[in-house]
């Protein structure tokens, strides 16, 4: 329950076809979308992007629009996700993105990552904080990791 996450393989030895870059809701950095290119770069892989807009809870287990992703929410991801997707391009890759509203962001990354079929996802993170900072929504890139068993997680931390 407490285990850390293992470190992803060495990019040499993956055969990377399809990559995801993925984002909790902060934006995707140019450090971030470097590294993509330098992993989807070897064997031309298909670059999708996808951010969460948060859904903040429920009310007493109903659903309260109250607490969905506001329009300007829904605008802010959707820039996040045409930049990125349009950085890729202009670079010769082909790519794609989304945004999705969810409460549960490693949870609906990783379900999307193996709908997706995706080699490897590479994400933008904050320093790692101690086992109570694990509750924290910055904190979704390094759970994401930890529950990748299959994909590899490839993190650049700002």
């Amino acid at each position: 329950m407490l285990r850390g996450a293992s470190p992803p393989p060495d990019p040499d030895t993956l055969e990377i076809r399809r990559l995801m870059v993925a984002s909790e809701g902060r934006k995707i950095t140019h450090d971030v979308i470097v590294r993509a290119m330098e992993l989807a770069r070897p064997h031309g892989a298909t670059v999708f992007v996808m951010t969460i807009a948060r859904v903040w809870g429920t009310s007493l287990g109903f659903p309260n629009p109250g607490l969905m992703p506001s329009k300007h929410e829904w605008d802010e991801q959707r820039l996040i996700v045409r930049g990125a997707v349009s950085a890729f391009q202009k670079a010769g890759f082909q790519a794609d993105g989304m945004v999705l509203a969810t409460r549960r962001g490693a949870k609906r990354i990783l379900r999307e990552a193996r709908r997706r079929q995706v080699d490897a996802i590479v994400m933008g993170c904050d320093p790692k904080r101690s086992i109570l900072g694990d509750f924290i929504w910055s904190q979704e890139p390094h759970r994401i990791a930890r529950r990748s068993r299959q994909i590899p997680v490839y993190l650049v931390e700002r």
